[in-house]
C-alpha cells in the first residue's frame, strides 16, 4: 500500500501537467510508478540514495528508471513530486526540495506532501522556495502545490565540513543531510576508534562507514594498511571519499554496496562496524554475516553497540570465537575472532 503522503502526491499530480519528471519515495515509489503508467510518453526518474531501497523497486515501466546516487539527476523537469514524512531528517527535506526546485524549467510545478495533516512546517519551506503555493488537505496528509515563476535566488549548501582529532593526528570530514551522524562524529564511533588496533599492513573493512570518520582514522594511523570503507547509501560513500582527499589519505578505498559481497571478501584482518538500531537488528544481522564472509579465518571483528546482549546470543550462533563484550562509557565493544 502506498504511504498517505505518496499517495496523496499522486492524486494532485494526476491533474497537472509534466512530460519530465523527478521524484523521491517513502517506500517503493508508489506514486512516481503510477504516474509513469498513466502517462507513457512521459520521462520519470526516482531518486534513491540507498542502494539496497532501490533494489526493492520492482516492476516499474519503461518511462521510470531508479537513480541511486547522491544528488537527484541535473536534468532540467518540469514536475516533481516529493512525499515527506513528519518523522523525517528536516535538513534532508529542506535540501531535497531545494534540489528539486532549483531543476524545474520556469513554469514547471512541484507537489510536496507530508502525512500530517496538521503540517505548518513544510508549508514554510514551500513558501521560502516560491509564491502562491496552493494548499491541498486531505484526511490523512497535506499536499501543497507550487508553481516556478522565477530562478531561485539562492542555493544553500547544506554540506558540513568538520576537524577531528585521533592521537596526534587532525583529520577532516565531510557530511551531508542523510548521512549518519551529519555535522559531528558519533560517540559511539569515537569508542570504537578507542578500542580498535591497526597493525602495520593490516587490511581493514568498514562496514557501514556514513561519513567515513572511523574509516579515515584508522587508515591515518599506518601508512602501511588498506582501509576499505562500504556503505549502502551513496552520499556517505561520497562523503567518505572527500573527507579522505581532504585529510591526504591515498589507503583508503570506498565501495557502494547494500548486499555485503564486497570487493577482497575472504582476505580481511580487521572489520569494523557501528551497526544501527532500528528494524529490529535485521540490518545489524546482515552486517555481521557480512563481516564473516569479509574476513579471513583468525581475524577480528569489532562492534559498538548499546545492545550488546543481542550480540552475544546471534553471534553464538555464527562462526565466531572467543566473544567478549567490554563497556566502554555509554556503550559496549563486542569483539570476536572469525572460526
Amino acid at each position: 500500500m502506498p504511504r498517505p503522503a505518496e499517495e496523496r502526491v499522486l492524486e494532485v499530480a494526476a491533474e497537472t501537467a509534466g512530460r519530465r519528471v523527478l521524484g523521491v519515495t517513502l517506500g517503493r515509489a508508489a506514486a512516481l510508478v503510477g504516474l509513469a503508467q498513466r502517462r507513457p510518453d512521459a520521462t520519470v526518474a526516482c531518486w534513491v540514495r540507498d542502494q539496497f531501497r532501490a533494489s526493492l523497486i520492482a516492476g516499474t515501466p519503461g518511462n521510470l528508471s531508479v537513480v541511486c546516487a547522491a544528488d537527484p539527476p541535473a536534468d532540467a523537469i518540469d514536475l516533481a513530486l516529493v512525499p515527506t514524512t513528519m518523522h523525517g531528517e528536516a535538513e534532508l527535506t529542506r535540501e531535497t526540495l531545494q534540489a528539486a526546485a532549483d531543476r524545474l524549467e520556469l513554469g514547471g510545478v512541484l507537489i510536496a506532501a507530508t502525512d500530517n495533516p496538521r503540517d505548518s512546517w513544510l508549508r514554510q519551506q514551500m513558501d521560502a522556495l516560491f509564491k502562491g503555493v496552493r494548499l491541498h488537505r486531505f484526511a490523512d496528509a497535506v499536499v501543497y502545490s507550487a508553481t516556478k515563476a522565477e530562478p531561485l535566488r539562492k542555493l544553500r549548501d547544506f554540506s558540513c565540513e568538520f576537524v577531528y582529532r585521533d592521537g596526534a593526528r587532525l583529520l577532516k570530514a565531510v557530511t551531508r543531510p542523510g548521512v549518519f551522524s551529519h555535522r559531528h562524529i558519533d560517540p559511539g564511533a569515537r569508542q570504537l576508534l578507542a578500542a580498535a588496533t591497526i597493525e602495520p599492513g593490516a587490511r581493514v573493512l568498514d562496514i557501514g562507514c556514513g561519513a567515513g570518520t572511523v574509516a579515515m582514522a584508522l587508515a591515518a594511523r599506518e601508512s602501511s594498511a588498506t582501509v576499505h570503507a562500504v556503505d549502502s547509501d551513496a552520499r556517505a560513500i561520497e562523503c567518505t571519499l572527500r573527507g579522505a582527499e581532504l585529510s591526504g589519505l591515498t589507503n583508503l578505498t570506498a565501495e557502494l554496496n547494500a548486499f555485503g559481497d564486497y570487493v577482497g571478501a575472504g582476505d580481511y584482518d580487521l572489520v569494523v562496524t557501528n551497526p544501527p538500531y532500528y528494524a529490529d537488528n535485521q540490518i545489524a544481522a546482515r552486517m555481521i554475516d557480512a563481516a564473516g564472509e569479509s574476513l579471513r579465518a583468525g581475524g577480528q571483528m569489532l562492534v559498538v553497540t548499546k545492545t550488546p546482549a543481542w550480540y552475544e546470543e546471534y553471534l553464538a550462533t555464527r562462526r565466531w570465537r572467543g566473544v567478549e563484550i567490554t563497556p566502554s562509557k555509554r556503550y559496549s565493544i563486542v569483539t570476536a575472532t572469525r572460526v
